[in-house]
């Protein structure tokens, strides 16, 4: 990466931009950040974490776009002054280390779709990032210029969290007028892809886009059909009908276009999951897939 400057951080080791799944394959095994299956899935924990922390979820209470943010137990104000602490603080852990950088485009509608930046210091949360969004093509890297960046600085949390007011150590925290979001105390990979989510949720209404949290399909004839639910309630199974095909499974938009897909993989959960029940997503878990929190026993197989 040529622009190093333009991530904001100091001393930086190695910057790994945008690897291939085999050299990302390579790092997290040297690194020891997980194990790999029977099958060469590589598989990891994220610690006492292993869902998203609704409640600290925060964005900056600034003009103009505390005018369009649906505050409440979900969305929580933050002030400047306090995220720009959060911020130095997670630049400090990143900066002086290897450092993974990854670009991707959230949004497979040309004209609807955000470039992102991530960046991390963990090598399988820049394969997460790979897996999930939608990958540029060498010329679109090219020529990448992030809409919106993403620090992930699962390594730091906020020891002040009580001092600041703020409801535990983990930060998840959005500054929209600066187009940059930041992650500490929690090393749960989804709170990347539900960032996102949240941002593309501000972002498309004002573009008079629908942005929508369900799966979705397509038949022969070009039919859509939508699956509306909360997480867990069944969505990715439903929508991977052999009979027709998939256009994503869980986070979705609505414009002048059509129906299109804000991802380009699928997160599905895999508590029971079999090969005779849901042979889609049961074969899709291999070489270049991602685990999360799963049981494997010492030969490597794993226990749905």
């Amino acid at each position: 990466m040529k622009d190093t400057a333009s991530l904001g951080l100091d001393g930086i080791g190695k910057v790994f931009h945008n690897l291939s799944y085999d050299e990302l394959f390579e790092h997290e095994k040297a690194r020891g950040e997980g194990r790999v299956t029977e099958n060469g899935t590589f598989s990891v924990d994220t610690g006492i974490f292993t869902g998203r922390s609704p409640k600290d979820k925060y964005f900056v209470n600034q003009d103009p776009s505390n005018k369009y943010i649906a505050w409440g137990k979900i969305n929580h104000p933050i002030s400047k002054e306090l995220f720009d602490k959060l911020l130095k603080k997670a630049k400090a852990q990143l900066s002086g280390k290897d450092i993974y950088v990854q670009d991707a485009y959230a949004g497979s509608s040309q004209s609807s779709r955000r470039a992102v930046r991530f960046i991390s210091e963990v090598a399988w949360q820049a394969h997460f990032v790979k897996n999930m969004f939608i990958r540029p093509n060498e010329s679109e890297l090219e020529n990448f210029k992030p809409d919106f960046t993403i620090y992930n600085a699962c390594k730091c949390a906020n020891d002040e969290w009580q001092k600041d007011g703020l409801n535990s150590e983990v930060f998840v925290i959005f500054n929209i007028e600066e187009n940059v979001g930041v992650i500490g105390g929690t090393w749960y990979g989804g709170e990347m892809k539900k960032g996102i989510f949240s941002m593309m949720n501000y972002w498309l209404p004002l573009e008079n886009k629908f942005p929508m949290h369900c799966s979705a399909n397509v038949g022969k004839g070009g039919d859509t059909a939508l699956f509306f639910g909360l997480s867990g309630t069944g969505k990715t199974t439903l929508s991977t009908d052999p009979h027709r095909a998939l256009i994503g499974d869980d986070e979705h938009g609505w414009d002048d276009e059509g129906v299109f897909n804000f991802e380009g993989g699928c997160y599905a959960k895999c508590i029971n999951l079999s090969a005779e029940n849901e042979p889609e997503i049961y074969a899709a878990i291999r070489k270049n897939a991602l685990l999360e929190n799963v049981v494997i026993d010492g030969s490597g197989k794993v226990d749905y």
